[in-house]
Order: structure tokens, then sequence, then C-alpha cells
């Protein structure tokens, strides 16, 4: 149903810009026709085209109205993060949570040390190593 509806909205959807540029405008534009002879006049033909605008358009947002509703009504009740999450926790490779950080030890631990545990000056890959003197300049 939602297929049908979908492919008759952009049918329309064609059709409505297809009219509207084919009106003509008040500078000429992709109108067609110009001569006051033929079956119709200009005046009956803007009539027509107008008609057809504004008979399409309904159709259009109705088929809005309608792709909408049926949409509303195939949606669950819950929000589309809570789908992302529980797709989420479905997938079996996914990481989720706590998966995404790295294991802890006691010599390792997760957040780097403290200012207050550091000595003055030294970096922290430098903790607790002993200094290297500098090379000598030859």
């Amino acid at each position: 149903m939602e297929n049908v509806l979908l492919t008759v909205h952009l049918i329309l959807a064609l059709l409505l810009v297809g009219v509207v540029l084919l009106q003509r405008s008040e500078g000429g534009g992709l109108g067609m026709g110009g001569g006051g002879g033929g079956a119709m006049s200009q005046r009956q033909a803007a009539n027509a085209m107008t008609r057809a605008t504004w008979i399409i358009a309904v159709a259009f947002i109705c088929t809005s109205l309608a792709l909408t509703i049926v949409a509303a009504s195939n949606s669950s009740t819950g929000s589309v993060l809570d789908q992302i999450g529980s797709q989420g926790e479905a997938d079996s490779g996914a990481p989720v949570g706590n998966d995404l950080l790295p294991p802890t030890t006691g010599s390792n631990p997760l957040a780097p040390p403290r200012a207050e545990d550091l000595t003055p000056g030294a970096a922290p890959e430098t903790q607790g190593q002993t200094p290297v003197p500098p090379a000598p300049a030859n």
C-alpha cells in the first residue's frame, strides 16, 4: 500500500512540475503557443492549465497526507533513538556500552594520573623512571 502511494505521489510531483512549466508566464517562460488561432483561445487554455494545476496540487497534498498517515500507523510508539539502541544490542558483533572501553588492571589504570600524583616537572610517561642524562656533545 505504501509503495503504491509513493509511486502515485512521485508521478503527481512530476506532473505538477510539468504543468507549472507549461503555463505561460508574463515573460513568456516555457509556455507554448502564441498565435491567436487554434481550437482554444489563450484565455481558455490558461483556465484549463490553472484548473489542471489545482487538481494535481490537491491530489499531491492528499497523497502526502496519506503517506504520513500510513507511515505513522506502521511505526512503533518509541523514538528512533530507542529503535537504534535495541538494534545495536541485538547485533552480536557490535560493541555497546562498556565494551568500547579497554580492560583495566591494577597497574594499568583506565584514566591518566592526576596532576597531584605527579612530581613537579615530570612528564606522565617518565613518572617513576630514572631520568636519562643527556648525551655529551662532541
